[in-house]
């Protein structure tokens, strides 16, 4: 994915991910509740996505519809926080993540799972 998206912009693609397409006034409603944000605020960050190729809006009604995916996202700013502070090696952020705090049996045998299937 070429696309980087900043926090804030993230916030908007969340709204469309969670909801489905929305408006732009939907997304205001929304983000103005959860974070406080005002209409204006809101549409220029729209306007942001838009421009970056992440937001396709049609009319009527300023229709917002997102052009990539919660999925393609994580995995491109897992990529990044890999290379970026682990060196590249994914062995180690996952060193990182377990030294952290005492996963319960059923989170540790999730996660066996995930690498069997990943093999």
């Amino acid at each position: 994915m070429d696309i980087k998206l900043f926090d804030s912009e993230l916030k908007i693609m969340n709204v469309l991910w969670k909801n489905g397409d929305s408006t732009a006034k939907q997304i205001s409603t929304v983000l103005g509740e959860e974070v406080g944000w005002n209409r204006n605020t809101t549409y220029t960050l729209i306007k942001r996505c838009i421009k970056k190729g992440a937001i396709e809006r049609t009319e009527p009604n300023f229709m917002c519809h997102a052009l990539i995916g919660k999925e393609e996202v994580q995995e491109a700013e897992t990529d990044e926080l890999i290379n970026k502070i682990f060196d590249g090696s994914a062995d180690k952020l996952f060193a990182s993540l377990l030294g952290r705090k005492k996963l319960s049996a059923e989170q540790m045998e999730h996660l066996q799972q995930i690498i069997r299937d990943s093999k």
